[in-house]
C-alpha cells in the first residue's frame, strides 16, 4: 500500500481518487472548493480544503511522507507549475503533474514534474487506435514503439492454436494472454487454441498489428 497525496480535484483528480481506492491505496485529497472535496471523501482516507501554492499549508502536510505526489489541477495552470515546483522543494519523493497541453508538459517537467500525464492526447491516440478496426479492444502504449492490445479474436483465427497462427515469426507480435468472460488467462503455450469468445492481449509495434488485421 503506498500513500499518495493528490492536489486538484476537478474532474479528472475525482477520477484518480476513484480509482487509487479501488487499488486499495492511501489517499490524502487537497483542492480549494468544498464541494469537490466533499465529493471524494467516500474514495480517499483523509481530506484538506487549502491552497497548494502556499508553502505552510503544504508543508503541514509533510510531504515527503507520500510516495507519489500527483497534480491534477486543470483549470489554473499558474497553479500547477508552482504547486509542482513547491512540492518538490519540500522533499517529494515522485510528482507526477497533469498536463493539457504540449507546451505545459514542457514547463512542468522543468519545475521538477517526475512525470508528465497528458490525457486529452493519450485518450486522441486511443481513439485514433481504436476506430481504426473493429477488433481492437483496448489498446496501451508503452513506449514509441510498442503497445499491448487487446482483439477480438477474428473469424479465421477461431480453431487455430498459437503455433499455426505463428504471429511472432510473420508479424513480429507476442501473445500474452487470453481473455474470457473477463478472466485473464496468461498462461499460454504453442498448442493453446483461439475461440471466438476469446479476446487475446498482443505486445508488438501498432504497424505490425495493422499489418496483422490487414488494414
Amino acid at each position: 500500500m503506498k500513500a499518495v497525496l493528490l492536489i486538484g480535484l476537478g474532474r479528472f483528480g475525482q477520477h484518480v481518487a476513484r480509482k487509487l481506492n479501488d487499488l486499495g491505496q492511501q489517499v490524502m485529497a487537497v483542492d480549494t472548493d468544498e464541494g469537490r472535496v466533499d465529493a471524494v471523501l467516500p474514495f480517499v482516507t483523509n481530506a484538506q480544503i487549502g491552497d497548494s501554492t502556499n508553502r505552510d499549508f503544504l508543508t503541514a502536510l509533510d510531504v515527503p511522507s507520500f510516495d507519489a505526489c500527483i497534480v491534477a489541477i486543470g483549470d489554473n495552470f499558474q497553479n500547477s507549475l508552482e504547486t509542482t515546483d513547491l512540492l518538490k522543494e519540500l522533499g517529494a519523493k515522485k510528482v507526477i503533474a497533469r498536463a493539457s497541453r504540449g507546451v505545459q508538459e514542457k514547463f512542468l517537467l522543468r519545475s521538477g514534474a517526475d512525470e508528465v500525464v497528458y490525457p486529452e492526447k493519450q485518450l486522441a491516440a486511443w481513439t485514433a487506435i481504436r476506430c481504426t478496426s473493429d477488433h481492437i479492444l483496448d489498446y496501451i502504449e508503452l513506449d514509441e514503439d510498442f503497445s499491448i492490445f487487446e482483439l477480438a479474436i477474428p473469424r479465421e483465427w477461431a480453431g487455430r492454436t498459437i503455433l499455426q497462427l505463428d504471429l511472432r515469426k510473420k508479424y513480429g507480435l507476442n501473445v500474452l494472454g487470453l481473455r474470457t468472460g473477463g478472466t485473464l488467462d496468461m498462461r499460454i503455450t504453442p498448442d493453446t487454441t483461439l475461440d471466438e469468445d476469446h479476446s487475446v492481449l498482443i505486445l508488438g509495434r501498432p504497424k505490425d498489428v495493422q499489418k496483422c488485421l490487414h488494414l
